[in-house]
């Protein structure tokens, strides 16, 4: 059963114009569209709609949070991460309780000076048995932003979570997880590592 639906003036006013330029399938066919009058307009005016949105005056604070960054921020996705290490030990390390046996700092290096540096620091520790270990990268600087896609602070804050999931840091890294702020805070990483 096919529904149909009456056609608006508007809508009604084109599809006679484009049944006038067909030409019928069978010269005797059987179907007539008997053209619809347009209903007369109510001379009344109706009330105003209301609007979608609350008024907004000049001054006042936005009822809504911006909802423009898609992306979870760093500490969001390390936290969600799944734990892989001890929940007392890990609880403990992010409290600050432990304090890492080495730290390597990476503020003014650029991204080619930083990833090999990395990888010789977590391998040493690793092979000197070490298991809390800390990398310092710093917050960023805010750049002169002018595209429209907005930039992130922060090269090496975003990529050195990056690079110890990848070979040949992955299989040395248990946990990584955002420092203390005894520790570094933002600017810094705790990263667990598995015993050789």
């Amino acid at each position: 059963m096919v529904r149909r639906r009456t056609l608006h003036p508007d809508e009604q006013e084109i599809w006679q114009a484009v049944a006038r330029t067909a030409k019928p399938m069978h010269p005797m066919g059987h179907v007539f569209v008997k053209p619809v009058e347009p209903k007369p307009q109510p001379t009344q005016t109706a009330a105003p709609a209301t609007p979608r949105l609350p008024l907004f005056r000049l001054g006042e604070k936005s009822r809504t949070k911006p909802g423009h960054d898609i992306l979870p921020s760093l500490s969001d996705s390390l936290a969600a991460a799944p734990l892989q290490m001890d929940a007392k030990t890990h609880g403990k390390m992010t409290r600050g309780k432990l304090s890492p046996e080495a730290r390597i700092d990476l503020h003014g290096m650029t991204l080619s000076e930083a990833h090999p540096e990395l990888i010789r620091f977590i391998l040493n520790a690793q092979s000197a048995g070490m298991r809390l270990v800390l990398a310092i990268t710093g917050k960023g600087k805010r750049g002169h932003d002018v595209g429209p896609i907005p930039q992130r602070m922060g090269a090496l804050r975003h990529q050195v979570p990056q690079w110890l999931r990848l070979p040949p840091l992955g299989p040395a890294v248990l946990q990584i997880t955002e420092a203390h702020l005894k520790h570094g805070g933002s600017g810094a990483y705790y990263i667990y590592l598995r015993r050789r």
